[in-house]
């Protein structure tokens, strides 16, 4: 919900100038006198969203293995993890989009009511994070990781490589929508036009919500390629424009 917020620095102008505007726009918008301006400043803040199918994907996977000593774990591991990568290369993803992003080794006890921790071994996981540049492969690839030994798994995560035009063209939104805003609020207070003062702008990209992290141990049925939806992303550009009320 838009929420608009008025103040007044000096003088009693602005103040009339507040209650009278009751104009409704989606974005947050300020009214100000200031000392170093002759009329008054009206601030808004604008979040203009794009739309647009995703042409790139992540996805974390990985292997846990469990031995008696931490040395035999940490080995078993290691072997099944070079054959994974080995895998993920072989099915076209390139080793710049292979990055490991966990290593850990961790003491296992078994917890029983009201009895001591009995000590079973130890575990280890290593975690890649795998950037997929062929949607309609990424399917594919998933169920590829699995046979492959790979017995963790989480995302996919979509995104957009080259988002610039998509936030340019957020950009040129957002600013003809304050042109029109800040206009009208000029017009409400007895002003004729407005001049920008300043621009500041952030942005964001956000996509659909992840698929949740799933523990792979059981997937000797899993279907030759994993069923994809990749939906759209946003990518949000939020500006704050300053303009001041001129006749």
């Amino acid at each position: 919900m838009m929420s608009r917020t008025f103040k007044t620095l000096i003088g009693a102008g602005a103040l009339g100038m507040a209650s009278a505007l009751a104009l409704s726009v989606p974005a947050s918008a300020q009214i100000e006198t200031v000392a170093s301006a002759a009329n008054p400043i009206v601030e808004l803040t604008i979040n203009e969203e794009i739309r647009s199918s995703p042409d790139m994907a992540i996805f974390g996977t990985g292997v846990t293995t469990r031995a008696p000593t931490a040395q035999a774990a940490l080995r078993d591991n290691s072997q099944k993890m070079a054959a994974l990568i080995k895998k993920i290369e072989a099915l076209g993803v390139e080793r710049k989009y292979i990055q490991t992003s966990g290593l850990s080794l961790n003491a296992q006890y078994d917890y029983r009511n009201n009895e001591p921790p009995v000590f079973t071994g130890y575990e280890v996981t290593n975690q890649l994070q795998v950037t997929v540049m062929e949607l309609d492969r990424l399917g594919i690839i998933l169920d590829a990781v699995v046979a492959a030994g790979a017995n963790n798994l989480n995302g996919p995560s979509f995104s957009i490589d080259d988002d610039q035009p998509i936030k340019q063209q957020a950009r040129d939104r957002a600013m003809e929508r304050a042109k029109v805003h800040a206009l009208a609020y000029a017009r409400k207070a007895g002003f004729s036009n407005v001049q920008l003062v300043s621009v500041t702008e952030g942005f964001s990209a956000r996509g659909p919500s992840p698929v949740a992290n799933m523990r792979m141990m059981d997937v000797a049925e899993s279907a030759a390629s994993v069923p994809i939806a990749n939906g759209q992303v946003g990518t949000t550009v939020t500006v704050t424009f300053r303009y001041q009320m001129v006749r």
